[in-house]
C-alpha cells in the first residue's frame, strides 16, 4: 500500500467515524423529539379532561335549566291554548 493510499484510507476512516457520530446524535435527537411530542399531547389531553371535570357541574346545571325552560315553554303553550279555548265566544 502506498503512502497516498494509506492516507486516503485513514481520511476515509475518520470521515466514516465522524459520520457515525453525527448519525447517532441525530437519532438521539429524533427520539427525544418524539418523547417530547408524546409528553406534550398527554399534557394537552390531560388538561382538557381536567378542565371538563372542573366545569362538568356547571354544564349539567345549564342542561337541567334548559330542560326546565323547555318543559315550562310547552306547559305554558298548552295552558295558553286551553285558556284560549275557554275564552272563545260561541
Amino acid at each position: 500500500m502506498t503512502p497516498e493510499e494509506r492516507s486516503l484510507l485513514e481520511r476515509t476512516h475518520k470521515l466514516a467515524e465522524e459520520n457515525n457520530k453525527i448519525l447517532h446524535s441525530l437519532r438521539r435527537a429524533n427520539r427525544f423529539a418524539t418523547i417530547m411530542t408524546v409528553f406534550y399531547w398527554v399534557i394537552i389531553v390531560g388538561v382538557s379532561f381536567g378542565a371538563y371535570y372542573l366545569i362538568q357541574p356547571y354544564i349539567e346545571m345549564i342542561f337541567t335549566l334548559y330542560g326546565k325552560i323547555q318543559g315550562d315553554a310547552t306547559t305554558t303553550h298548552s295552558a295558553i291554548t286551553s285558556l284560549q279555548s275557554l275564552l272563545k265566544i260561541k
